[in-house]
């Protein structure tokens, strides 16, 4: 009775609205997920027998029936990303089989299939709107590629796959989570923090009172130097102790690649399922099962488009490295001709310093968090309309420092709500930064009354914390990636779409899906947004004039590298998934180094494990699918053109611009292919050309 009880009153059954998040523990996981599965399981049968090829016999409860699934699944993966603990690890782990099997019975169901193509051969199909038409297309795509065709030992085999890769992907996610928390350096001497910036001293020191250092001071430390981006990167920039660099540079690359935490056995094994799983389905490689529901027609197509960034970008690489070695030389640097990895960000930092005599640590008092908000909501106004207007209190939260938002329209209607977690947080959190949805658009029928559900979305970074009763005082890098997450959320948020299938991401190929926040980046630069929000914390004293000049400046410096860089993983991850034999003479390592040959102008060493850290590969969307970040990139360039051509001064057409962006772009979510969407916005096909000029690796015409 008692254990009944519990499940009644879980806070993870409730199924619609906010999450509770107050009130969510890693116990209430597998009892709920095991009630909610029974449930499921039971509706899913009863739908199958009753089920008629209508969108409001077949769509509408099958909607139904999936939302209450991600509702309480995804609450649960949500906090296995930002609040992970071996407790929660055990239940996500206990249940994640469970949940693997519902899904794949679910994609598999043949009496669904056949109403889905029931409904697309019948008379009532022509009535459908073309976002209703594009959710029937996608879930007989996917009916496909989740192996419906299959029988007997086929099927089973595709259901054994599914589950262990799903295992795998989760293990190799806590894998590079648990070794970049196990590596730190404590440094106690004044020589051992040479050259760091006050900011990170703080911080490092901050970072030793929490491991137990209770009397670490800025002035004397001790202070702990962790794998934590806002940590292991002002080290490498600031850190005139090359040793310290090689051993801190050495731990990041080799991370996750040895012993209990060793994914290296992990990534031939996903490999391995992956192919097995293509070929399962019909397809010759993963990379074409994974391009069978992507905007790119077939891998030549994304190769021909990386060959060309790749043409474009490897010379300015090559001369980025030999005007470091150069710049290291005149510094009478010993090593310069000889520059090692751990050197680069030392020197280009340096480098910068003197070239746009401005190093990022100086901008830093500039961008307190509170005000790069207040900033990037005075752009969204301009350009779409809407405000922003905090609404903390109104929804439960998983932190004390996450922060909830709401979206009003120009009628001052609440449209949309977000929740903003923004600091790192190495013990619980996973690195990184990522939007997700929390709560998807959907118009809902109660007792004949029509209401529009709104969209929650969480916007997730990992930037430097407030440190000694400071604010978080932003690098302009953490602005670029807080700019950059609101690009997605503000999809997500201003759909028009009502269908939930196809309403802000949802249904949008996966490699137009970056377009949204790509294009956001851009504005960091426009000269009203930052010039807006760019204060001193403490005296309010705008940002120096020069300081604006520098950064537009610096914006193209070592653009070459930075995107050479980007291609090589672009590369690298269509390589594994199309041509590469698992079992067969190479290695990933070996595949890596024999593209690296193009692609890098100084190659890995030895050592370097980074697969086995690639998270947005192995545990994350982005197998065969990392080439999206440039593909989509193409057309936020093309799309920011749209407003440089209509003049960046020039108010009226700015808001001009910004409705039609607001209309297309953000509006149409799924519901149409990403091609026409941004047609109906730009009024023809995207060109490189934008995209090349706003990297500085051709000159304007």
């Amino acid at each position: 009775m008692i254990a009944n009880a519990t499940v009644t009153n879980n806070p993870l059954l409730i199924g619609k609205g906010l999450p509770p998040f107050d009130a969510i523990e890693p116990e209430h996981v597998v009892p709920a997920m095991t009630q909610l599965l029974a449930e499921l399981e039971e509706e899913l049968a009863s739908l199958e027998q009753r089920v008629t090829p209508t969108w409001s016999g077949l769509v509408e409860p099958l909607d139904r029936l999936t939302e209450r699934l991600t509702w309480s699944w995804g609450i649960v993966g949500h906090l296995m990303g930002v609040k992970n603990s071996p407790k929660l690890r055990e239940a996500y782990e206990a249940v994640q089989p469970h949940v693997v099997q519902f899904v794949n019975k679910l994609n598999q169901s043949q009496s669904l299939y056949k109403a889905y193509k029931a409904l697309r051969e019948g008379e009532a199909w022509s009535s459908l709107e073309p976002a209703q038409q594009r959710i029937v297309e996608a879930a007989i795509r996917q009916a496909e590629l989740s192996g419906v065709g299959l029988e007997g030992d086929k099927r089973a085999r595709f259901n054994e796959i599914q589950l262990e890769l799903a295992e795998l992907s989760t293990k190799f996610s806590n894998h590079v989570l648990d070794a970049t928390k196990a590596f730190s350096l404590t440094l106690t001497q004044k020589d051992e923090v040479d050259g760091l910036p006050p900011s990170l001293l703080s911080l490092a020191a901050q970072t030793a009172r929490a491991a137990g250092e209770e009397g670490a001071t800025t002035e004397n430390g001790p202070w702990r130097i962790t794998l934590d981006y806002p940590s292991y990167v002002p080290f490498m920039e600031h850190s005139t102790r090359r040793d310290l660099r090689e051993k801190l540079y050495k731990a990041f690359i080799s991370r996750a690649s040895q012993g209990e935490l060793d994914n290296n056995p992990l990534i031939d094994r996903i490999l391995e399922l992956r192919q097995e799983k293509a070929q399962l389905v019909g397809f010759k490689s993963y990379a074409e099962l994974s391009l069978a529901s992507k905007m790119a027609p077939h891998v030549e197509a994304v190769e021909k488009l990386l060959e060309e960034l790749r043409r474009a970008s490897y010379d300015a690489a090559a001369q980025d490295l030999d005007e470091l070695k150069a710049f290291a030389s005149s510094k009478g640097a010993q090593d310069a001709k000889d520059l090692k990895h751990w050197d680069l960000s030392f020197w280009a930092e340096r480098q910068r310093e003197e070239k746009f005599a401005f190093s990022a640590e100086e901008l830093r008092p500039y961008f307190p968090l509170p005000q790069v908000l207040d900033g990037l909501f005075a752009l969204v106004k301009r350009l779409f309309g809407v405000t922003v207007t905090a609404a903390d209190g109104q929804a439960p939260v998983w932190h004390k420092h996450v922060r909830y938002f709401q979206i009003a329209d120009e009628t001052n209607t609440p449209i949309a709500y977000f929740y903003l977690d923004p600091y790192s947080r190495p013990e619980e959190k996973r690195g990184g930064a990522w939007m997700d949805e929390c709560i998807g658009r959907a118009k809902i029928a109660d007792n004949s009354v029509s209401t529009t559900r709104l969209p929650v979305a969480y916007l997730i970074c990992n930037q430097t914390p407030p440190v000694d009763g400071k604010p978080s005082l932003m690098t302009f890098n953490e602005v670029e990636t807080l700019f950059h997450e609101f690009g997605h959320g503000l999809q997500h948020m201003l759909t028009q779409v009502d269908y939930p299938g196809a309403a802000g991401i949802n249904n949008v190929e996966w490699d137009a899906v970056e377009l949204p926040s790509q294009f956001m980046e851009n504005w960091c630069y426009d000269r009203p947004t930052l010039m807006g929000m760019a204060r001193h914390y403490e005296t309010g004293e705008p940002l120096p004039e020069h300081y604006y000049q520098k950064l537009l400046a610096a914006r193209h410096y070592r653009s070459g590298t930075v995107m050479l860089r980007q291609l090589h993983f672009g590369f690298v991850d269509l390589e594994l998934h199309h041509r590469y034999v698992p079992g067969g003479k190479e290695t990933p390592g070996d595949v890596r180094r024999r593209i690296a040959q193009t692609t890098t102008i100084l190659p890995p060493l030895p050592e370097d494990a980074f697969l086995c850290a690639f998270s947005h590969i192995f545990a994350g969307g982005y197998a065969a699918g990392y080439y999206s970040y440039k593909w989509a990139e193409v057309l936020s360039a093309d799309a920011f053109a749209a407003f440089e051509e209509a003049g960046l001064d020039n108010e009226e057409a700015i808001a001009t611009t910004g409705k039609r962006y607001r209309d297309t772009v953000l509006a149409l979510g799924g519901s149409l292919h990403p091609m026409e969407v941004f047609q109906s916005f730009r009024g023809r096909e995207p060109s490189t050309e934008p995209l090349l000029k706003h990297s500085g690796l051709v000159k304007a015409a």
